[in-house]
C-alpha cells in the first residue's frame, strides 16, 4: 500500500497525530524534497525523490515514472508512505504518481491521509475568515465544486446537473465512525449536517 501523507504547510507543529503514528508505522518514508525531510526527521529517516518544479510534461513524466519504480518494491509488500507539504488531495503530483502505479502494478493500492492544507493555513497566517463561498484555483478555469453542509444532496445534485456537473461525490459525517460515501446515482435525498458534496463537470 501507498499513502499520500499531509505533512502541513511547513511548521513541525502542524502534523497531525495520525501523520506522526503512520510515519512511524511505515516500512519507508518517501519525500519530495528537503523541507518534507526535515518534517520526517524527528520521527524517522526518509528517501528523498526528484520532483522538478518544471513545465516540461516529457520531464515530469519520466521523474514520475522514476520515482514510482523506487516506491512499488515497498508498497507492493508493505506500507510506503509519501510525505507531502500540505495536503495531498490539493494540487498534488500524488494523484498522478498513483495513476502511474495503477498503470504498472494494479494490485498497489494508493490512498491519502489529509494535512493541513495551505488553504486553511493561510486563513490563519492572514487572521482572515473564510466564510461564505469562494474560489480557489492554480489559474486553470474551476471544474469542480464543493458544496458544504450539503443537507439535501439529491436536490443540490439535480441543480448542479442543470449547470453542466456530472460527477458527484457524497462524504457523510467524514472520518467518524459511522462515515459513508455515496456516488453519482447513490446520492440520498437527506444527509447528515456534517455531509460534502464534491461535484465536476
Amino acid at each position: 500500500m501507498l499513502v499520500g501523507l499531509g505533512l502541513g504547510p511547513g511548521n513541525p507543529d502542524l502534523l497531525t497525530l495520525r501523520a506522526v503514528r503512520l510515519l512511524r508505522e511505515a516500512d519507508t518514508v518517501f519525500v519530495p524534497g528537503r523541507i518534507a525531510a526535515d518534517l520526517v526527521a524527528p520521527y524517522r529517516d526518509s528517501v528523498m525523490l526528484d520532483f522538478p518544479m518544471t513545465g516540461d510534461e516529457e520531464k515530469i513524466r519520466s521523474c514520475l515514472e522514476t520515482n514510482a519504480e523506487k516506491i512499488a518494491p515497498v508498497a507492493q509488500n508493505g506500507l510506503a508512505v509519501f510525505g507531502i507539504l500540505g495536503d495531498p488531495n490539493f494540487f498534488s503530483t500524488f494523484s498522478r504518481l498513483c495513476g502511474i502505479l495503477a498503470e504498472r502494478y494494479p494490485g498497489i493500492e494508493c490512498r491519502t491521509e489529509p494535512g493541513i492544507s495551505s488553504i486553511t493555513a493561510f486563513a490563519s497566517a492572514a487572521g482572515i475568515p473564510l466564510a461564505g463561498g469562494f474560489v480557489v484555483s492554480d489559474g486553470a478555469p474551476p471544474s469542480a465544486l464543493i458544496r458544504l453542509k450539503a443537507r439535501h444532496p439529491k436536490k443540490i445534485a439535480e441543480d448542479l446537473r442543470r449547470d453542466g456537473y456530472r460527477e458527484f461525490v457524497l462524504v457523510e459525517r467524514m472520518f467518524f465512525p459511522d462515515m459513508k460515501i455515496y456516488r453519482d446515482d447513490e446520492i440520498p435525498v437527506k444527509s447528515d449536517y456534517m455531509s460534502v458534496l464534491y461535484a465536476r463537470r
